[in-house]
Parts: C-alpha cells; sequence; structure tokens
C-alpha cells in the first residue's frame, strides 16, 4: 500500500472513531439521565475515556505518518505504539471506575428508573459501534496500523459490555435490581482484559518483537526462490507503524563475482519489497564457505 493510502485509511478511521464515541457520549449521558443505572454509567464513563483515547490515536497517527528526519531516521512509526500504551491506561482507568461504582450499587442497591429509555439507546450504541468496527476491521486488514488495531479491539470490547448493560436493565425492569451493579462490575473486569491485550500488543512493538513466524516463513520461502541462493543467517525482523523491519543474510558460491552476487541480492530484495509493501530490507552477501553463523537456513532440498 502507498504512503498516501495508508495515511488517508488511518486518518479516516481516526476520526471516524472519535466521532463515533462523541456521539454515544451523549446519547449515553441521556440514557443515564432518565434511568439513573449504574451499568449505564459505566458504558457512558467507558465512552468518555474511548473519545481521550481516540484524540491520543489521531495524534499519534499524525506523528507516525511524518516522514523520517535527521533525528528520527527510521521514521516515527513507533508513535503508534505509544498511543497504545496511552489506551491500556485510559482503559484501566475506567475499569476501575466501573467495578467502584458496581460494588456501591450492589451493597446500596437503587431501583433502575425508566429501563425502556435504556435499553433502547444501548441497542442504538451497539448498531453505532458495530458499524465503526467493520471499518476500523477493513483498515487494519489493508494497513496493519498498530494504534486503529488497538482502538478495534477496545471497540470489539465495547460491542460486548453494550450487550451486557442492554441485558442488567432488562432484568432490573422485572425487578433484579441487583443484575445493574453486578453486570457493571463484570463489565469493569472484562475492560481490564481488553487494556492488558492493547498493553502487551504496543509493549512488544516498542521492544521490537519479531514479525511472526508466519511472516519469517514467508520470507525465507521467497528467498529460497531465487536460483543461486544457497542458505540465509542472521535473519532478524521488526516493525515500526506501517513500516516492516528485515535484515538478513543470503549465502552464495564462493566463485560469483562481485556483480553477479549483487545481482543477486537486488533480485531477492525486489521480491520481498513486493510482497511486504511499505518495508525496509537490508541484505548482507556472504560466500558460502566462510558462513560459521549459528543460526544458518540452509536451502531445502525441494527448493
Amino acid at each position: 500500500m502507498q504512503d498516501k493510502q495508508y495515511s488517508k485509511l488511518v486518518t479516516v478511521a481516526g476520526w471516524a472513531a472519535a466521532g463515533t464515541a462523541t456521539f454515544l457520549i451523549i446519547s449515553k449521558l441521556f440514557a443515564w439521565f432518565w434511568t439513573d443505572s449504574t451499568s449505564v454509567l459505566a458504558s457512558l464513563t467507558d465512552s468518555l475515556m474511548d473519545v481521550a483515547a481516540s484524540l491520543i490515536n489521531l495524534y499519534a497517527i499524525k506523528v507516525a505518518l511524518t516522514p523520517a528526519d535527521e533525528d528520527h531516521k527510521f521514521g516515527h512509526g513507533k508513535a503508534e505504539s505509544l498511543a497504545g500504551l496511552a489506551q491500556a491506561a485510559f482503559i484501566s482507568g475506567s475499569a476501575c471506575l466501573l467495578i467502584l461504582g458496581g460494588v456501591q450499587r450492589i451493597i446500596k442497591g437503587n431501583e433502575v428508573q425508566a429501563a425502556g429509555v435504556g435499553i433502547w439507546v444501548m441497542v442504538l450504541s451497539i448498531v453505532a459501534t458495530l458499524a465503526l468496527v467493520a471499518f476500523q476491521t477493513y483498515v487494519v486488514k489493508r494497513t496493519g496500523s498498530v494504534a486503529i488495531k488497538a482502538d478495534s479491539l477496545h471497540y470489539k470490547s465495547d460491542l460486548f459490555m453494550n450487550a451486557a448493560v442492554v441485558l442488567a436493565l432488562v432484568l432490573a425492569a422485572q425487578g433484579i435490581h441487583s443484575a445493574d451493579g453486578i453486570f457493571a462490575v463484570g463489565v469493569g473486569f472484562y475492560i481490564f482484559y481488553g487494556a492488558w491485550q492493547i498493553g502487551k500488543e504496543s509493549v512488544d512493538s516498542l521492544m521490537d518483537k519479531t514479525l511472526s513466524a508466519e511472516e519469517e516463513a514467508k520470507i525465507i520461502e521467497i528467498v529460497f526462490q531465487q536460483p543461486g541462493i544457497t542458505g540465509v543467517h542472521d535473519l532478524r525482523t521488526r516493525q515500526s507503524g506501517s513500516t516492516k523491519f528485515m535484515q538478513l543474510h543470503l549465502e552464495l558460491d564462493d566463485n560469483l563475482s562481485l556483480f553477479q552476487a549483487h545481482e543477486l541480492g537486488d533480485k531477492v530484495e525486489g521480491k520481498l519489497a513486493a510482497a511486504f509493501i511499505n518495508s525496509d530490507i537490508i541484505i548482507h552477501l556472504d560466500p558460502v564457505s566462510v558462513v560459521k553463523s549459528s543460526s544458518r537456513i540452509s536451502k531445502p532440498a525441494s527448493a
């Protein structure tokens, strides 16, 4: 994918998330005012956190799309991972508030008013969130953006949370008022789990975790598709923002000329660049007779 397409998709997705969260806040504020439901308040609190997280995402995306400069020669892609960490912190904070509010409601007890209004508003929230998640899923598939993926994970958890709130309101309307507080606590713990997932993925990116095993296997497969490659060693991969970085050593016949070896290296680099759009590739060429690396990958017999 070209940088312009990437920029357009992730920016639109960022604004879509912020706009949806703002709409949900207004709707849930109305529902909370009419119902005095703790579970609706829990959902409202989460939407407030959504807006904050989405605004952070928009700024992070803007920074991540900034071209490499003298001080950041590898680009600014890790701004997306920093945004993911900030989201995890916001989500954890909202989860604490939800759990405390739910426990208080269980202890004190309080009758939910106008549960029907709350149910309709929460159903509307589910529909709006489903539309947003569908669009975010499309953007993640096209771009691989860490920030949008983290945001999408959060909104997916919102779907379960909103469904739980609807069930709590239905039960409250039937006279089971403790359900309101119980579901608020349950939602709080579920959100904690989502925050942990987002935080873990962000830390993995910041710590330069390797690409997936499937992606590394694809790299090796592409390399050995090129005739003349005897082996590969010291493969290193990572991802920053939308850019996939890969470094590898190609093992070549000792008798090749410098020009021939360089030509083989260029062919492999071209194939990898075509398979991994928006990638940064460094290839080192080694005579096969001098290779002593413990991470050597020999050419398969069938290749």
